[in-house]
């Protein structure tokens, strides 16, 4: 086991946009565990939208990073040492723990993963945090049933992806926006999407869905926020539901902008818009990664993963979030498993 032990700090509070000064790349020494605690070495870190929310002061769902702390992730991770815990050495564990090589945690805050269910990765994607996002988000606040149309954006990203094909599995027509051709392409052809929309190609934003949904919008999940929404909110039906998981097109704004108004259209509707974030649903987690294992094994839902090599660039897959950089979970795989 290497003596050193590289880990990321937030280095300043951005204005706007991240940049790659807004992380600080330090070396310590590997931590040893305390009681109750175990050495956990990554494997595979994940990167959020919502993390940007955390590098800011203001109020958020999710408590801000102060700077010069440890920036922190889902991580997959292989057990190195254990002080008085469950866990044994090379077992593989997920938990919130540092952007670094090694981490401690308190095995009470540790999930073991069964390598059994598919490639330990999916525990940060399909079968882990943005897959039961997508689950919760779709079946207990958007709710499609057969004959509806769905619309979600950030189609091809994490959670988009799969709350399309859940959608889907419900009998609803699924409508994706995703920002170029080749994610497109991957809802359509890959993830049986009826229509996908490339916002970044698109003018008219209503003009789109008055041709990919011309029966109007009976549920929405949105990923994105902004103009695109504005559309949508256009275009709904009686009934409509509303899931609101993110907002990623406003995270950088220094300003935040008014947009058009269009709550009346939900009087004219009396459609639900409902906020909502995964945690809500926790102790029905285990019934969700159940369903979705299943789902999976069957290719009845399928995913893509982008995976950037290196703790070193792990800023970078962070960063090209807001670029449109990836397909599916955004990961950074920092170790290979040893055991």
């Amino acid at each position: 086991m290497p003596e050193t032990n590289r880990k990321y700090l937030l280095a300043k509070r951005p204005d706007g946009k991240p940049d790659r000064d807004t992380f600080e790349l330090v070396e310590e020494d590997v931590p040893e565990p305390g009681p109750g605690e175990v050495l956990v070495r990554t494997l595979y870190l994940s990167v959020d939208p919502y993390m940007r929310g955390r590098m800011d002061a203001g109020e958020s769902y999710a408590d801000p990073w102060e700077v010069g702390d440890p920036l922190r992730a889902g991580v997959v991770g292989e057990v190195v040492e254990s002080n008085g815990t469950n866990f044994e050495e090379g077992d593989v564990v997920t938990g919130n723990l540092q952007w670094a090589d090694y981490a401690t945690a308190r095995g009470s805050d540790l999930q073991s993963v069964n390598p059994d269910l598919g490639p330990i990765s999916t525990a940060l994607g399909v079968l882990g945090m943005p897959g039961r996002t997508a689950y919760f988000g779709t079946r207990e606040v958007a709710r499609p049933k057969a004959g509806d149309t769905f619309v979600v954006t950030g189609a091809a990203g994490a959670v988009g992806s799969v709350a399309g094909q859940i959608a889907k599995l419900s009998g609803a027509r699924v409508v994706g926006f995703a920002g170029s051709d080749e994610k497109v392409a991957f809802l359509e052809d890959e993830l049986g999407f009826d229509a996908g929309i490339n916002y970044e190609e698109t003018d008219d934003y209503r003009a789109a869905l008055d041709e990919a949904a011309p029966d109007g919008v009976d549920s929405y999940f949105d990923n994105v926020g902004g103009p695109i929404t504005d559309a949508v909110f256009s275009k709904l039906n009686v009934d409509a539901r509303v899931a609101i998981c993110g907002q990623i097109s406003l995270y950088n704004a220094e300003e935040m902008p008014t947009g058009p108004r269009k709550l009346g259209k939900l009087i004219e509707t009396r459609a639900r818009v409902e906020g909502f974030l995964v945690g809500d649903f926790a102790p029905r987690f285990e019934q969700a990664t159940r369903q979705l294992g299943e789902w999976v094994a069957e290719d009845e839902i399928r995913y893509r993963e982008t995976v950037t090599e290196g703790l070193e660039n792990a800023p970078d897959a962070f960063l090209g979030l807001f670029e449109g950089e990836n397909i599916g979970k955004q990961l950074v795989q920092v170790g290979e498993r040893e055991a």
